[in-house]
């Protein structure tokens, strides 16, 4: 079986950092007006699961939009981003959580490289530990270096490798940020990328309003329970006294910035404390938290995005209703 460094060893590490993390975002977002918060705060053990729990609801299409497009095309995409076979090929995956639609692309990198690695990177530890194990358990030909890390406030820092890297950044996360947030991540990427490195980015398209909204407040209530669980965090984390039951979980669709918005509305005027912070903070009822954005993007997007960060397309994969896009892109 695939031997992998346990995360929670690394994760006794960062703990402290994230709670300096926490504090600092929340001092960022909450003194000024509109209040916001970053949506890399969602991600703690709770935050996690119910994400899982959306991935898998029946008005959430993207995972399972995209996960359809790796089963049909993965073994065009590896094939695509490796032309030389005799060389190991590496995979670093951005916002990883558990990997599961992973496997299906470390299963056809396989088939194009008999000396394949895996980096996973991702805020959460529970979810990394996850991903590790089913990966190891599927596939123990391929080695695991697993990273928790905020790729965000520290920027992901590659070891040069002796073979081809394919970067991930595949289930609509980079479309909880503005485009110019989006280009830099990216340009981060491609600077420790080499010539004839690849990244294969998943992005979900621009369609009709109502499958929109229903995407992001589903008639079960998990996608509230997980903008909510921001809150929660910062209570357990930070000693804040959020009372949950006077927020109320409110989308809408931008159409001028193309993107559904998600946030947190005070349902009446009231104090909260942070603690860890030091933050004292009066809501007004009706006032809200901006929490996530989630970006839908055009063909035309998708390459000035990708242009700017300075990667060159390559080849594209869509579903049969043009509602999500694949993209294989090379550093330019």
């Amino acid at each position: 079986m695939a031997a992998y460094s346990r995360v929670i060893d690394i994760e006794r590490i960062a703990t402290v950092d994230t709670r300096q993390a926490l504090a600092h975002e929340a001092c960022r977002g909450l003194i000024r007006r509109p209040r916001s918060l970053s949506p890399w705060m969602f991600y703690d053990a709770e935050g996690s699961r119910l994400f899982e729990r959306i991935t898998a609801l029946p008005e959430y299409y993207p995972t399972r939009t995209e996960r359809a497009i790796l089963v049909r095309h993965a073994d065009e995409i590896a094939a695509a981003a490796h032309a030389d076979r005799s060389s190991p090929l590496r995979l670093v995956e951005l916002g990883a959580g558990t990997a599961a639609k992973t496997v299906i692309l470390l299963e056809a990198a396989l088939r194009v490289s008999g000396d394949v690695s895996y980096m996973p990177v991702d805020v959460s530890s529970e979810a990394l530990e996850s991903a590790c194990q089913n990966i190891a358990c599927a596939l123990p030909e391929v080695r695991i270096q697993p990273v928790v890390r905020n790729y965000i406030t520290h920027p992901l820092k590659l070891e040069p490798f002796d073979g081809t890297t394919l970067a991930l950044y595949i289930g609509t996360n980079i479309g909880n940020f503005s485009p110019s947030e989006a280009r830099m991540i990216l340009r981060n990427l491609g600077s420790q990328l080499q010539t004839g490195d690849a990244l294969l980015v998943g992005t979900d398209m621009v369609k009709d309003e109502p499958i929109l909204l229903a995407a992001y407040d589903d008639s079960d209530g998990i996608t509230a329970a997980f903008n909510l669980n921001l809150l929660h965090r910062l209570n357990r984390e930070l000693g804040a006294n959020f009372d949950t039951a006077c927020f109320r979980h409110r989308i809408l669709w931008n159409s001028v910035d193309s993107r559904i918005e998600m946030h947190l509305e005070s349902t009446q005027e009231q104090d909260v404390s942070i603690q860890y912070a030091a933050l004292d903070l009066h809501f007004k009822r009706c006032e809200t938290i901006h929490t996530e954005n989630s970006y839908k993007f055009t063909d035309q997007g998708i390459r000035s995005v990708l242009r700017d960060a300075g990667f060159e397309i390559g080849r594209s994969w869509k579903d049969s209703r043009n509602w999500y896009t694949v993209t294989l892109a090379h550093v330019r």
